[in-house]
């Protein structure tokens, strides 16, 4: 019993530090420092000195890996690699000791409780790591939705005879808010600085890693070398995220049937097998 109560407590504790740390920061007071932390930010010094720890041991590559990662999921400004890293072995080690914690109070044999402690702190260790795939993906799905107004919107603005500077500052003011949205105006700083617009938008498709941006960035990039109009190739483009979006509504629409035999089977049939089996198996009982 004090075995399931220590996994039970472990998992609940791994789900609360998570939701509270890994929350990106809207307005940091430095990169790597999440102002979301409220009153859990007596908590990011610790993180601090461990991520000065990790630093020397955070290979370049490694750490390029994690930084590009990180960028995908939309928080490269409230998290630094080496304070992902420091996060995720704090959590490990926390949690490791929680289950040593609770386990003292059991009979379970040195090999077991080591064994369940490592594979708690594991699980606590590469939980962060699992939770930024699927922000990332969840955050690749959302520009997907919002790049085909977005196209549209630059396109009208673009064929009106705005610059492209113009019409993107015109598309992040008019459109809702989303990751798009936050993108662009990073693309818009940018432009400002005076970086080439073709650089921009290849740093936005690194930034997001969507294929449509990065065909977009190219398709401008070759606009830039031979001089063409911007109008109709932002129209194809816009035309061909639509039409690919209805694809991928397509796409999901012919996987729900499959999707919904897991279910169908393991919790619909059996209590509908029970409910007109029990009548008959009762009857059957009866007469015997």
């Amino acid at each position: 019993m004090a075995l399931w109560i220590s996994v039970l407590m472990a998992a609940l504790c791994l789900s609360a530090c998570t939701w509270v740390f890994l929350q990106p920061g809207r307005q940091p007071d430095r990169p790597g420092k999440p102002s979301s932390l409220g009153k859990m930010a007596w908590f990011w010094p610790w993180v601090d000195a461990m991520a000065h720890v990790c630093r020397p041991f955070l290979f370049w590559h490694w750490r390029a890996a994690l930084k590009h990662r990180i960028e995908k999921a939309g928080l490269i400004h409230a998290w630094s690699p080496e304070h992902w890293v420091a996060m995720q072995l704090w959590l490990a080690i926390g949690l490791g000791l929680l289950s040593l914690l609770l386990l003292m109070q059991t009979d379970l044999a040195t090999a077991k409780v080591v064994s369940i402690i490592t594979v708690v702190a594991g699980l606590a260790g590469m939980w962060p790591w699992l939770w930024l795939g699927v922000r990332q993906r969840a955050r690749q799905r959302a520009l997907a939705r919002e790049l085909p107004f977005f196209l549209d919107l630059l396109t009208l603005c673009v064929e009106a005879g705005m610059s492209l500077q113009g019409a993107l500052q015109q598309a992040v003011e008019n459109s809702p808010s989303g990751p798009l949205t936050q993108e662009l105006t990073e693309v818009l700083a940018q432009l400002r600085t005076g970086l080439m617009r073709a650089d921009a938008f290849d740093a936005l498709a690194s930034r997001t890693g969507l294929p449509a941006l990065r065909q977009l960035a190219l398709t401008l990039r070759q606009a830039d070398q031979f001089g063409m109009s911007l109008g109709p190739i932002l129209r194809a483009q816009s035309t061909q995220q639509r039409d690919e979006r209805f694809l991928r509504a397509e796409k999901l629409a012919l996987q729900a049937p499959v999707k919904m035999l897991f279910p169908l089977v393991v919790c619909i049939f059996p209590c509908t097998f029970l409910i007109i089996g029990f009548p008959l198996v009762a009857s059957f009982l009866s007469l015997a």
